[in-house]
């Protein structure tokens, strides 16, 4: 296939409201080389994919990004897990990694719980599920703020400031950041400092006074470095837990067969978890920088090629999952990359999926005939071509 030939336009809203029949052209052959902002390759096939993200020693996660982004971006600059390499991110990983283990996150099961049969309760006296605000951008941003000790009347600002800094991504490569983008970041930026002075002087059983006292090998976080972490905590637990809870309910109710099926056999909740993130992810594509010349999959790839390492097409690459566009919540489990792979594999995937599963388990349980209110309804995407989440998503309760 002619790469002129390719129309890859991420920060088109009509590319990003379904860029799945794009995805398909990327698994008829080698990586595709374009001219976007420099050359880039897009990289679309679950080997491919896989074999660049587990490669950091050819492919870095650090961005070089503009002055612009460096002085008003949401980390100003500082290093954090997902845009660093080894040692750096090896130091960062380990320093946060103890307050993330399974024992931890099963202990936050009956708090989740309580917190979604709250949520319920509203939709029902509401006589309707609005998926995003009622639920998917509600419980995963009460869960992180409170992890973090964020009182709960703060937690609307959180979602806002989340949004707003998320929606940043949008901006065209060269072109200055929306000034409200700018303010939200620098709002929330600002509470965290104060909150992490505080916990200096009066810790607690938070996740902030965990970040503060964390050292590994006499090591410990930077200040920048714990203000861009707990930035990074709320943008990306917060809003791939979302995007999972919401694209999962909207691929069930376009499925009601399957959302039968599940509701029925709530023992295929995990499954059904894997599959939603399979299907429609929450994460569409990562990018790496190429450190030097390396063939990947027929194409070489020179120093300082970037590359789009599009998650959602490996994921749907037939060449690892059969008949990829249906949705089945009982396909045999197959590794895919909604979460990563490779050393920067999703630190919390266990928490998103938990979250996940109990509100679209406890949503099915408690509205034996929830349904898409208006299935033909055109659907809004917010935030970044990145993450891929709903605006909105109205369903049905009796």
């Amino acid at each position: 296939m002619n790469s002129s030939a390719l129309e890859f336009n991420p920060w088109n809203p009509e590319f990003r409201s379904n860029p799945y029949p794009f995805y398909r052209q990327l698994h008829d052959g080698p990586p595709r080389l374009i001219n976007l902002f420099g050359q880039v390759a897009l990289v679309g096939r679950f080997a491919d994919v896989t074999a660049i993200l587990k490669d950091h020693t050819h492919f870095s996660s650090y961005q070089t990004r503009p002055p612009e982004m460096e002085d008003n971006g949401p980390f100003r600059g500082a290093t954090t897990m997902l845009f660093s390499d080894p040692p750096v991110h090896t130091r960062l990983r380990r320093l946060v990694s103890r307050d993330f283990t399974p024992r931890r996150i099963r202990e936050m099961e009956p708090r989740i719980r309580e917190i979604t049969n709250q949520l319920l309760d509203d939709a029902a006296k509401k006589g309707e599920l609005e998926v995003m605000s009622g639920l998917a951008n509600a419980l995963p941003v009460m869960v992180i703020a409170e992890m973090l000790g964020v009182p709960s009347e703060l937690y609307a600002q959180f979602k806002h400031w989340s949004d707003e800094v998320i929606a940043g991504g949008n901006t065209i490569p060269g072109a200055p950041l929306p000034e409200h983008t700018i303010r939200a970041g620098d709002e929330l930026r600002a509470y965290l400092f104060e909150a992490i002075e505080h916990r200096r002087k009066n810790p607690g059983p938070d996740l902030i006074s965990a970040l503060v006292a964390a050292h590994a090998d006499g090591e410990t976080m930077t200040e920048d470095e714990l203000l861009a972490f707990a930035v990074l905590l709320l943008l990306a637990g917060n809003e791939t837990t979302t995007n999972l809870i919401g694209n999962g309910m909207l691929a069930l109710g376009r499925n009601p067969g399957q959302m039968e099926l599940l509701r029925r056999n709530p023992e295929l909740t995990p499954r059904a978890i894997e599959e939603m993130l399979r299907y429609d992810g929450p994460v569409q594509s990562t990018s790496r920088n190429t450190l030097s010349d390396t063939e990947v999959g027929g194409t070489m790839l020179t120093t300082g090629t970037g590359c789009f390492v599009i998650l959602a097409a490996a994921n749907h690459d037939p060449a690892q999952f059969p008949d990829p566009e249906r949705f089945d919540i009982t396909r045999e489990p197959r590794d895919h990359v909604a979460f990563g792979d490779g050393i920067h594999f999703c630190i919390g995937a266990p928490l998103a999926r938990l979250e996940g599963a109990i509100a679209i388990g406890a949503a099915l349980a408690r509205f034996p005939k929830l349904r898409l209110k208006n299935p033909d309804a055109p659907l809004t995407y917010k935030g970044s071509y990145f993450l891929r989440g709903l605006s909105q998503l109205t369903m049905a309760v009796e």
